[in-house]
């Protein structure tokens, strides 16, 4: 599945079940309590800290979670994420070509 068809079934799957989109602020407060549930499972499986009894730890399924909020918020505002990923990436191969090879803490 490209970006852009992830987008077209984000909306479609919005239409057909979710009657609409939320707020552009509620998705914004959605994606910051996925990234923080991601963030949980991050800490306990590759952290310092563990797992409490019986705490839900499917890391991909939270990843996909923040994926899909973060589809829809760039659905609200017109964003076409394959393009914008396109500049991004290009933007850090401009800026970054020669820095991380450089690093000699890497």
């Amino acid at each position: 599945m490209t970006i852009e068809e992830a987008q077209q079934q984000v909306d479609q799957w919005i239409k057909t079940y979710g009657v609409r989109y939320f707020s552009e602020l509620t998705n914004m407060a959605v994606l910051t309590e996925e990234v923080g549930e991601l963030a949980r499972i991050m800490a306990r499986t590759y952290g310092d800290q563990s797992f409490k009894e019986g705490e839900k730890h499917d890391l991909s399924d939270e990843m996909a979670d923040v994926l899909w909020v973060l589809i829809c918020l760039a659905n609200q505002t017109r964003v076409d994420l394959t393009e914008a990923f396109r500049k991004n990436l290009e933007k850090k191969t401009n800026r970054d070509k020669d820095r991380h090879k450089n690093n000699p803490k890497l």
